[in-house]
């Protein structure tokens, strides 16, 4: 159950007084179904409370915690950090400090904050098989599998856990989140642990298939190229050996074969042999047939990269810890709910439901995992609407 603390802020000559209602959340609060709206074909997150806790760096000790935040976490203005300071949104070692302090090394901050999830596509979470160890479900794009960056409660797992009381589960896999398909999900550790073992030990084959542009070749194609990932940009290239016989990035091998064509479009069966960040997608581009709506390989330039003003809340990690939350008389009150969730006057995000950046028009990749094997094994998916290529 959620924790609550309620506070009388502090009177002022006249004896008046606001009382406002925090209700914060800890990863101990699993989600609930009531926790999402749906609207405009988007599945939103009714914002919530929550406590992002990280550690002072080196390079952090000795600046006034203002300054910190300020300069570290550049998407929220420089006045909101004094008053979140001020009023105990932003805490040092559990404590409230004064605008001035000086941080020092190892020391933990907690930032409570207004959280927005970003909206994802409000398509179902369907379960194709319910065994006693193994759960298998067809995962929509757009949705991640598990907590990650600025999505918790809008994730695979926890739409699960809040929809069909599904927990704990294990991803045994996983998929980008623009990505569609097969995705199996261990009910307990040791099962996670089987799979984990034969993934390892390459016993375990992957088909997706993908929508590319143009004809893509009749025979059969091996790519192997190599990936080298960048993590400031988010994309991946093919790498090939330059004069000097050097190669960056890492060894990667994916096995392609045309299913149609209908001349502007083919269909193609995606086996890849190994597993490294966007290798369908690079190795498809390095054919000459990337994928016919990946902004991001269709171009040399990244395009449509929703980032902004996002790394304040990634630096921070998950507890269960909830302290004494106190607000004091330079605190705003918390105003009525409107629009379905409760807007906070300090928010930089309210009163729109999904947070600055997201503009709710992202689609999902024409890549879908359909079928995973092993040993002894089987789970399949069934195939996507785009898919079918008209005769």
């Amino acid at each position: 159950m959620n924790k609550r603390k309620r506070e009388e802020e502090a009177g002022n000559s006249n004896s008046n007084s606001n009382s406002m209602e925090i209700i914060w959340q800890t990863p101990a609060n699993p989600p609930e179904s009531q926790d999402y709206i749906l609207r405009n074909g988007r599945r939103h997150v009714r914002p919530y409370y929550f406590e992002f806790i990280s550690h002072v760096k080196n390079r952090w000790a000795g600046k006034t915690i203002v300054d910190l935040f300020a300069e570290e976490f550049k998407g929220r203005p420089y006045d909101y950090y004094v008053s979140a300071v001020k009023c105990g949104r932003i805490q040092v070692d559990g404590e409230i400090v004064p605008v001035s302090y000086i941080v020092k090394q190892s020391q933990k901050i907690s930032h409570f904050l207004h959280r927005h999830e970003p909206p994802v596509m409000a398509y179902d979470v369907s379960v194709l098989q319910n065994e006693l160890d193994v759960l298998t479900v067809c995962k929509p794009a757009s949705v991640p599998v598990h907590p990650c960056g600025q999505y918790r409660k809008n994730t695979i797992v926890g739409i699960l856990q809040a929809e069909y009381g599904l927990a704990p589960l294990f991803p045994i896999h996983r998929l980008d989140r623009l990505v569609s398909g097969l995705l199996i999900l261990a009910r307990n550790a040791s099962k996670a642990d089987f799979f984990r073992q034969q993934i390892e030990a390459g016993l375990v084959q992957k088909q997706y298939i993908a929508k590319v542009i143009g004809v893509f070749p009749e025979d059969e194609i091996m790519v192997d190229a190599n990936i080298d990932y960048n993590a400031r940009e988010g994309r991946s290239t093919a790498e090939v050996e330059n004069a000097n016989g050097a190669v960056k990035g890492k060894a990667a091998s994916t096995k392609f074969t045309r299913i149609s064509t209908d001349g502007t479009h083919s269909i193609v069966l995606c086996e890849p042999i190994t597993g490294r960040t966007h290798q369908i997608r690079v190795h498809l581009q390095y054919t000459g047939h990337p994928i016919a709506n990946d902004m991001l390989y269709l171009s040399e330039h990244v395009i449509g990269r929703s980032a902004g003003g996002m790394s304040a809340d990634r630096a921070a990690a998950n507890s269960g810890h909830s302290p004494e939350f106190i607000f004091h008389d330079n605190c705003p009150g918390e105003e009525n709910s409107r629009d379905d969730f409760s807007i906070d006057p300090m928010c930089t995000n309210c009163p729109n439901l999904a947070p600055k950046g997201y503009d709710g028009l992202e689609e999902g990749l024409w890549l879908h995992c359909f079928r995973y094997s092993g040993p002894g094994w089987t789970y399949e998916c069934p195939y996507p609407d785009w898919a079918s290529l008209p005769e």
